[in-house]
């Protein structure tokens, strides 16, 4: 429950009963496992970047490519997960995504060359791409109004969870194999395990999508109007009025029609303009360049003079940070609401950027930071993370599966997390080339985007705290 008095609810917008609540707390958790996968296969590759260099002998621009590449698939299925979850319906949509997640683990842990890599990268990409699509929008779909932001949450707090995850096997797998990235266990070396015990989370999610029931919303748009009231009844209470609300969705249903690409477009701006805000906010969260915090952290620490084991340590650490802010946020999102955690946040992540920037810009003595200017870019790198998990790491997720009207919710959304990834592929592809032109002045540009989000969610992003998602519009 919020601490604010929450508006009158349209007939809709009913509470989960406590007895059900733990119901609803498990089929969000299944549905967030797609997150987890996202959140592991994102980052699991910042333990292979420097063994993957060495492997193939190539250059910062050529191995920026194959970690990013994968970025090229997630736009991809980003872009098409929601029309194929309005045809097939959300679970199978899970499905498809645990299998791609499956087979691009096998094939990322035994490439036969660099090209062969890339491509089952993007493979996962596609996968990752429809995760994060499909768990915010069925998790909104089947969570109660009180507790949705709370809910919706779940997908952040599973992508926060398989990053520190993958970090802690990355970590553990480099023990093994004594510290060296290319050493061999059991025939493989280490980076090519790091990669391929993916496999284990990806059966179970596909496992788990047998567990929990179809979108209720799904349901009544085929017909299935029988099973979409039982699914009501087990994550909103029998007592509630099973046939009026399934007569609410289906008429909010009927006074819409298949959300298209065509439905986005507006007269003058291309898109409507609640479609600019999602991609706006989309592109902002991942223009602060967090997840180099994920990708490159290693390389990054390495190439300031820290020990490769200490290095893959600090990015286990800032991890944990990350899961720190994003029960933070998990806790105040339905009681401060969504947008005063993002502006708290953007404050909080320009502060810690732009010290960033500083420390990167002493010259390095004996191939090391100095001491002052090394504690506070460890320091800062922390404060970022914790200021970006409690507030837009979290933020964005539930206004994209809130904030768009049920006619294009499916296809916005589709389009907002394309963007996103887009976006995250820009500044994964142009780190390493950045960095090597000028450390610091990567951090500034950094800072400059945080600096700029406050004014955008200021002028242009609605709150969407106790809303039903009939009342988008």
């Amino acid at each position: 429950m919020t601490s604010t008095a929450q508006p009158p609810p349209v007939s809709g917008a009913r509470e989960a009963h406590p007895d059900h609540l733990g119901h609803v707390i498990f089929i969000t958790a299944a549905a967030a496992m797609g997150g987890f996968l996202f959140g592991y296969d994102s980052s699991v590759i910042n333990g292979a970047v420097e063994a993957i260099r060495d492997r193939y002998d190539i250059g910062s621009g050529t191995l920026a490519q194959v970690i990013a590449v994968a970025l090229i698939g997630c736009a991809i299925g980003a872009a098409t997960a929601g029309r194929i979850a309005d045809r097939i319906g959300r679970i199978r949509c899970m499905q498809i995504a645990a299998a791609l997640f499956t087979v691009s683990a096998v094939g990322s842990c035994v490439p036969f060359a660099l090209w062969d890599l890339a491509f089952w990268r993007i493979v996962g990409g596609f996968a990752i791409g429809m995760a994060s699509v499909i768990g915010p929008a069925y998790i909104a779909e089947v969570s109660p109004p009180a507790y949705r932001g709370r809910l919706a949450s779940f997908q952040q707090a599973a992508i926060v969870i398989g990053i520190a995850v993958s970090q802690l096997v990355n970590y553990g797998i480099l023990q093994l194999a004594d510290g060296e990235q290319r050493g061999e266990i059991a025939g493989l070396e280490a980076w090519q395990w790091m990669l391929g015990v993916m496999v284990v989370p990806a059966v179970l999610y596909g496992l788990l999508s047998f567990a929990i029931p179809e979108s209720p919303r799904f349901l009544i748009s085929v017909g299935r109007t029988d099973r979409a009231k039982e699914v009501l009844g087990e994550v909103e209470g029998h007592s509630v009025d099973l046939d009026a609300r399934v007569a609410e969705i289906d008429l909010a249903m009927r006074s819409e029609h298949k959300s298209t690409f065509k439905d986005l477009l507006g007269s003058r701006l291309g898109f409507l303009p609640i479609v600019w805000v999602g991609i706006g906010l989309s592109v902002f969260q991942q223009l602060v360049g967090i997840n180099v915090a994920f990708y490159y952290s290693s390389t990054l620490w390495q190439s300031v003079g820290i020990d490769p084991t200490d290095s893959f340590l600090y990015s286990f650490t800032t991890s944990i940070i990350n899961i720190i802010g994003t029960v933070i946020a998990m806790v105040f999102v339905d009681r401060v609401g969504r947008r005063p955690l993002a502006l708290i946040g953007s404050a909080g992540m320009a502060i810690a950027l732009a010290f960033e920037a500083w420390a990167f810009s002493a010259d390095l003595v004996d191939g090391k930071l100095p001491t002052t200017q090394g504690v506070v870019a460890l320091v800062a790198a922390h404060v970022f993370v914790l200021f970006f998990a409690l507030s837009w790491g979290v933020v964005v997720w539930v206004f994209l599966g809130e904030m768009f009207p049920n006619r294009i919710r499916a296809a916005a959304l589709g389009v907002a997390a394309s963007a996103q990834w887009i976006a995250n592929w820009a500044i994964t592809a142009s780190f390493p080339s950045l960095s090597d032109w000028n450390l610091s002045g990567t951090y500034v540009i950094y800072t400059a985007f945080a600096v700029l989000s406050i004014p955008f969610v200021l002028r242009y992003v609605k709150e969407t705290k106790g809303k039903a998602l009939e009342e988008m519009g």
